[in-house]
């Protein structure tokens, strides 16, 4: 084999090079050969929008607001910040709270520091913001200030400890703490803190006689070797309150049922023209009434580093275009606010495809927002293979790929859409992720369980059944996990705190493991939550039958959960329904299915939505699709809301879903980008290119080559799709991301590209069998008499379903004249179009 002449027309029909493997891997974004599209989009239905003016200068502001109108300060603690707006004649807006200027009338009363307001005596004063030739006027009261309130172990204490991070889990918050020094995770367990922080070491870490040598506050100011840095400034809001307590006695609160019951943020939602900043104002309510600014305690995130970024104080720095959600936390309180930040951009043409159905409007929509300019329409070709991968998990047939192209009915797309989705490879296909998750291997269910239960799938799939009877079905099946094939949801989830986990992560989309052992770190679920949840599920009982391979499932009638840390016997909880006292024999998992699966239920349409969009478009609406929490927003809340609702309307049927989305111009979008949108990865601008599943490359490449694999213990002409288990030992299967099933999590699946599966692309025994079998595609074919033109059109229409064009028809047919051995030869051109980015990804 000629090595440079290989890599040559490797090169030439958009395959790798084998000096190169690495650069395999990159090719998860976007395919080698893709071109470049226009700039704007040529199609039916465009629309131009003005884009905004070049701004070097900033247009001047004409309109100015202050929040809060009114201020009232009660303790020498206390302080408060004014947000200030300032709005164009277009309405834009453009934050002024750092810039403007402060002046106060009666400095007795109030002072002015850092733009914060601090109380310095009893009485009334005016504010007075200016910013150029714009003036408001705030009116401030302060109380008596000569019984000052205490310093609130719980609420100051502890909101400080966590405002620093000492509390994290990377921190003094882990399982076992850091340096002999252990606190709760994010101040979850008030009754430890006390005691580690009071009574431990011989009283070190805080000392009454001199507040400031304790080591609380010596050890993060750095004053004293520190591990984890320095964590704390002296003019920080959590230096003074922890001094301040310490001064105090350590006092714990007089009454510990004193808590925040709710945060407010302001502002709530915005859109700014970049360069922007904006100062966030967080204000605390707590359940005696009061009502205070807590800026100085809240902890900030973004959702999105790269678009926008936070600081300690709130300060929102907006970095470039897109949206970004900023998550705001004051112990278990939490808030989260959605800000979008666009270039300028006066090269900007909004173009779009013709709207097909809902999907359509609310993408364009916002892309329109974001100043993201959709790709062009995918050609036939791109789609016929999209499609039958997406639905039915394989290649489309050369013959199928003709008659395809050679349609000219316009409403051929949904004719075939139709068609696949009724297909008998749907149901096997789209059983293969469904036992994924319910982790059907045979470890987990028994060899003969493992072919039932995947059966129950794929007839439930064929048949469409309803989605919440789907869940209803597994959630209470009991009896013979043989006979009851359902039966096996609790095989697989062998004890309760597994169940519990099980169904919050795949009925939810909420990974609730942390909430096991400390309230959970990133979402609202508490440690009660959790068994809460678990009430439903202890007492269900599994036994073995006679026959070993089966498993008899049945409810008892006791059984309670006691959550570990209060020692309280739990009652059943659930979302947003709350404690749900259950007394008697009743099998509770009936209560638990029946809200599950309630058209009200705020997460279950949305989180299988999720997952089907998912599953065509390369990515979720939600990212991962099974992590659903205040700081993992959705990309499109507007969209998932209302593929959700069309979902319960037409009665929980998966294939209704599906059908919409497949037909929408979104989904048949090309994955080639453009100038506007070559950065966007989550709001389906273009559709996203990914690496094919293993088994569907797999039977991607036996079909191309026409060299079925065989697998043991399953009938010839098996398809790697329809294994039902996972206990095949195929490397192949393996280095792609085949996963394991241990887990209920989607993750376990990979798709991400590696080394290894540059090596066996490249010089794997699979494919060199497969190329080289007497059998093979091509050998067939010369066999009957083709010419190599005749046999190079019909392995690019096998491998791409499309023709090659002149260049790369040219290259192939060089190659094989040159190469002296026609077999020969024709066997590298396969090998070299086998190992195209555009046959192993998804276009």
């Amino acid at each position: 084999m000629d090595r440079k002449t290989l890599v040559s027309l490797r090169r030439t029909i958009g395959a790798l090079a084998v000096a190169s493997a690495w650069a395999w891997l990159g090719a998860n974004a976007h395919a080698a050969d893709a071109q470049p599209a226009a700039n704007t989009v040529a199609a039916a239905n465009t629309t131009n929008a003005p884009a905004p003016a070049a701004a070097s200068v900033p247009a001047p502001i004409v309109r100015m607001e202050v929040h809060p109108e009114r201020i009232k300060l009660s303790d020498p603690r206390d302080y408060a910040r004014v947000i200030i707006s300032g709005y164009d004649a277009a309405g834009l807006v453009r934050d002024l709270t750092n810039t403007a200027q402060l002046t106060i009338d009666n400095e007795k009363v109030v002072k002015i520091k850092n733009h914060r307001l601090s109380p310095v005596g009893q009485g009334s004063a005016k504010l007075t913001v200016r910013s150029g030739t714009l003036q408001k006027e705030v009116a401030i009261e302060v109380g008596a200030l000569d019984q000052p309130r205490p310093v609130s172990f719980l609420l100051d204490v502890q909101a400080s400890l966590t405002k620093q991070g000492c509390n994290q889990g990377a921190c003094h918050g882990s399982p076992s703490g850091k340096g002999g020094f252990r606190l709760s995770l994010r101040a979850y367990d008030p009754v430890l803190d006390t005691e580690t922080l009071i009574r431990e070491s011989f009283n070190r870490r805080v000392n009454l006689a001199d507040p400031l040598a304790s080591l609380i506050i010596r050890k993060p100011l750095m004053e004293v070797p520190h591990v984890g840095g320095k964590r704390l400034g002296k003019t920080d809001e959590a230096y003074a309150l922890l001094r301040d307590w310490i001064a105090q006695g350590c006092q714990l609160d007089k009454d510990p049922n004193i808590h925040c019951v709710k945060i407010e943020v302001y502002p709530k939602q915005r859109l700014y023209y970049l360069p922007a900043d904006q100062q966030l104002m967080v204000t605390g309510h707590f359940s005696d009434g009061s009502i205070r600014d807590i800026t100085r305690l809240a902890d900030f995130s973004s959702s999105d580093q790269a678009v926008a970024s936070v600081d300690t104080e709130g300060l929102v720095r907006g970095e470039q275009n897109g949206e970004s959600t900023i998550l705001v936390r004051y112990l278990e309180q939490m808030e989260t606010i959605p800000l979008v930040f666009l270039e300028q951009r006066p090269n900007l043409k909004w173009a779009a495809p013709a709207e097909k159905n809902y999907i359509d409007k609310l993408v364009f929509t916002k892309l329109k927002q974001l100043q993201i300019v959709p790709s062009q329409p995918a050609g036939d070709e791109e789609f016929v293979r999209r499609l039958y991968l997406d639905v039915i998990g394989r290649l489309p047939k050369v013959a199928e790929t003709e008659q395809f192209l050679a349609d000219k009915d316009p409403n051929k797309r949904a004719k075939l859409i139709d068609q696949l989705i009724e297909a008998p490879e749907y149901a096997e296909y789209w059983a293969l992720k469904w036992a994924d998750l319910l982790r059907v291997r045979k470890t987990a269910v028994s060899e003969p369980g493992v072919f039932k239960f995947h059966h129950w799938l794929v007839q439930a799939l064929r048949s469409n059944m309803p989605y919440d009877q789907f869940a209803r079905q597994l959630l209470t099946a009991q009896g013979s996990t043989l006979q009851n094939p359902a039966a096996n949801f609790f095989r697989a989830a062998a004890e309760t705190n597994d169940c519990t986990e099980t169904v919050s992560q795949i009925f939810l989309g909420a990974r609730i493991q942390c909430a096991k052992c400390h309230n959970h770190p990133f979402e609202r679920w508490t440690q009660d939550n959790y068994y809460g949840i678990s009430a439903f599920f202890t007492r269900i009982q599994r036994k073995k039958s006679a026959d070993d391979n089966d498993l008899v499932v049945w409810v008892a009638r006791s059984g309670e959960v006691t959550q570990p840390r209060t020692g309280k016997q739990m009652q059943p909880w659930m979302p947003v329904r709350g404690t749900v006292p259950m007394t008697g024999e009743s099998d509770r998992r009936l209560l638990l299915a029946e809200w599950l699966t309630a058209a009200d239920n705020p997460r279950f349409a949305r989180v299988e939505v999720n997952r089907i969009w998912a599953q065509v478009m390369g990515r979720g609406i939600v990212e991962p699709i099974d992590d659903f929490r205040d700081s993992n927003p959705a990309a499109h809340p507007a969209l998932l809301d209302e593929l959700a609702r069309d979902f319960i309307s037409h009665g929980f049927d998966r294939k209704h879903v599906l059908r919409v989305i497949l037909n929408s111009q979104i989904y048949q979008l090309s994955s080639r980008s453009n100038e506007f949108n070559r950065d966007d990865a989550k709001y389906f601008s273009h559709y996203h290119t990914r690496i094919l599943p293993a088994e569907v490359l797999l039977d991607a490449i036996c079909q191309v080559t026409d060299v079925p694999e065989k697998y043991a213990g399953l009938p010839a002409g098996t398809r790697a799709v329809q294994m039902p288990g996972t206990d095949s030992d195929h490397e192949f299967l393996k280095v792609f991301g085949k996963p394991a099933r241990e887990t209920p999590c989607a993750c376990e699946r990979s798709g991400e590209t590696n080394l290894s599966q540059a090596l066996q692309m490249i010089n794997g025994a699979l494919l060199h069998n497969k190329l080289r079998d007497g059998d093979s595609r091509a050998k067939k074919l010369l066999t009957a008499g083709k010419s190599p033109e005749q046999i190079v059109r019909e392995l690019y229409l096998a491998a791409c379903c499309r023709a090659p064009n002149a260049n790369e028809l040219k290259a192939a047919l060089t190659y094989v004249s040159a190469n002296g051995d026609m077999a020969r030869g024709l066997e590298d051109v396969s090998w070299a179009l086998l190992n195209s980015n555009e046959f192993l990804f998804q276009h």
